[in-house]
Formats: structure tokens, sequence, C-alpha cells
């Protein structure tokens, strides 16, 4: 087994010594290392004239290149293979390699593994109606997204679910209450609403409770048809102007023949929305900065809910309602991009 190797630093100061005529027992015990170790530097010196160590060979390697290209290749045809599965694979044409040699190979090619990212699935037919929406509205001025009144509904838990978060402790406290959080099942109830947003602002936050006939938080057609004709035109002319344009998606209330004959009475701008779109709608990152803004508040029941959530939309700025329609070009872009495909899940990953 071969010795660690001299530095440059070292052997320079062995030729120093030789040439200042030193024997070579004292050049040894100078530097501190063996007679033969001096002898043989000097020997190299005065034979090849370097001082540089070589290359040493090392372990021969177990895959040759037509190998790492098989394990390239199967990598970028099939993504969700693994690691056994690669060396099943090698193992077919006579190659037995541990997994961790497959994994340093696809680590040179720069291949890491990650943990997928979420999408909605969405359909053929829908993902064409997408990309020829974004197609269509990618050169759209600014000044078109400004004219639009962008609408929703949404659920608002009142215990807000947290994320997972990151805790300071020694290991064998992860169940110490310090260390833990609280989850309540199914959010310990919770309010639906209705609201409306511009690049001007926040509108109105309806609570779907407030307007139902029983108290509940069913929406129906009808209901949707009352919020719309009591609180659309106000928004508008608010926010918008008189000449606007009303977003909302293919929900089957928005779609139900008895809102589309409402929608057509009212003579409003309505904007064709394609379905499975809620990553195009700004409202949906609103809704995400007002949940944000609720975290921490620990309301104790709906109707603290219902306070603290109108305050948290009211706070949303217009710098924030503007940088969200500002971004519909890039969102759009990235629809493009992902010919069709949903491009982020719902609120606030965009």
């Amino acid at each position: 087994m071969r010795s660690k190797e001299l530095s440059l630093s070292v052997k320079q100061a062995i030729i120093r010594l030789k040439k200042q005529n030193k024997p070579i027992r004292e050049i040894a015990r100078t530097v501190g290392v063996a007679k033969t170790t001096v002898l043989t530097i000097l020997k190299k010196k005065e034979r090849t004239g370097e001082l540089s160590n070589t290359k040493r060979p090392g372990r021969p390697r177990k895959t040759t290149v037509v190998h790492d290209r098989r394990i390239l290749s199967l990598v970028k045809k099939t993504p969700f293979t693994t690691v056994g599965q690669i060396k099943n694979t090698l193992q077919v044409v006579g190659v037995c390699v541990l997994k961790s040699t497959s994994k340093r190979r696809r680590h040179q090619s720069e291949y890491r593994g990650f943990t997928t990212r979420c999408k909605p699935l969405v359909s053929i037919k829908n993902r064409k109606a997408r990309l020829e929406f974004a197609k269509q509205h990618l050169t759209k001025p600014s000044q078109f997204w400004n004219k639009i009144l962008w609408t929703d509904e949404t659920k608002i838990n009142l215990h807000q679910s947290d994320r997972k978060r990151r805790v300071w402790r020694r290991k064998g406290t992860a169940h110490d209450p310090k260390h833990t959080t609280s989850s309540v099942k199914h959010g310990g109830g919770s309010v639906m609403v209705w609201a409306c947003m511009a690049a001007n602002g926040t509108g109105s936050l309806v609570f779907i409770d407030d307007v139902t006939a029983d108290k509940s938080s069913r929406m129906n057609s009808e209901v949707f048809r009352a919020i719309l004709s009591a609180h659309i035109q106000l928004n508008a002319a608010e926010l918008i102007g008189r000449r606007f344009t009303v977003q909302m998606d293919n929900d089957p209330k928005h779609t139900a023949k008895a809102t589309k004959e409402f929608l057509k009475g009212q003579k409003w701008n309505v904007m064709q929305w394609p379905s499975q779109s809620p990553d195009l709608n700004p409202i949906e990152h609103a809704f995400h900065l007002l949940k944000t803004k609720l975290k921490g508040k620990c309301p104790k029941n709906k109707q603290e809910l219902k306070t603290v959530a109108v305050e948290a939309w009211q706070s949303i700025t217009r710098d924030e309602t503007q940088r969200l329609v500002r971004s519909m070009r890039s969102r759009l872009q990235a629809v493009i991009d992902c010919k069709g495909f949903a491009t982020k899940y719902y609120e606030g990953k965009v």
C-alpha cells in the first residue's frame, strides 16, 4: 500500500538542502522523512527534472462509456425509474454494480433526485383550451387586464392549517408539547366566501351563509345570481369604472342556464375562461395572501373569523393587487411553455 504523498514544499526543501551539500542523513532528519524517500526524490529530479506528483491510477471504473450512456438514456426516457431498476437493467447486459455507483453516474451527468411537484390533472381538451387562451391573451396590454373584475369563491377554516414548520430541539424530544404544532380535523369549522378584486384593489368579501335563506354555506345558481346583482356593478364602479369585464370560472352554478340568462340581461361583458385554470386567476393568489394574514389571529368562533377575514381582505394593498394582475403575462407564458398543462398548483405557488 502506497504511503501518503509528500507536498511540493517538502520536496523543494530537500532539493534546496542537497544544493547546500548537506548529507542525505541530515536532510532526512531535517524534513522528517526516511533516507530512502530523500534518495527517491533526488533521483526523480535528476531523471525527469520534475517534482510534481504523478497521478495515481486508482481503482478502475466498473462501468464503461457505453454503460454510462445506457444509464443516462434510461433516466431520460423514464424519469421515475428507481436505482434498483437501473441496477437490474445493467445486470441484464452483464454489468454488476452497486446502487451507489449508478447514483454517481447520474450525478456526473447532473441528474439528481427531487420530490415531484404536484399539479392538477388537466384533460387534453382543457389543455388545448388553456393553450389557445394563453396565446390569444399573451400580448394584451396592461390596460386590458386593469379593466377586469376578478371573482371567485373560497373556503376559510376557523383554525388555519399551517404547513410544515421547523423547530430547534434535541434528539428524543419530538413529542414534547413545546416542539409540536396542533391540528384540528376539517379545520374546526369554516365559512365559504365570494369575493372580487381588480388591479386597483380588493372589493367585497361576501359570506355565503349571510345570503342563503337557511344560513348554510351551500351556494346554488339562485344565491350566486343574488350576489352578482348586489355586488358586481357596485364594485366595478368603484374599482374600474363604467367599462369593465367580469371574470368567473366554469363552476356549474356559474354556467347554469338561469345564470347565463341573468348575465345576458345585465349586458355585462363576461370573459370566456378556460376550464381547470385556477392558476391563471389572480384572485386565487389574493386568497392565499388573505389566509396568510389570518395565521396567528386565533378567532374563537365563526363570527370572529368573519371579522378578522374582512379586516385581512381589506388590508391587501393596491400594490399587491397590481402585482398579481401584472403577473398575468408571465403566467400565460408559463402555460405556453408547458403546452397547456397547469403551471403551478393553487393558491400562491406562482
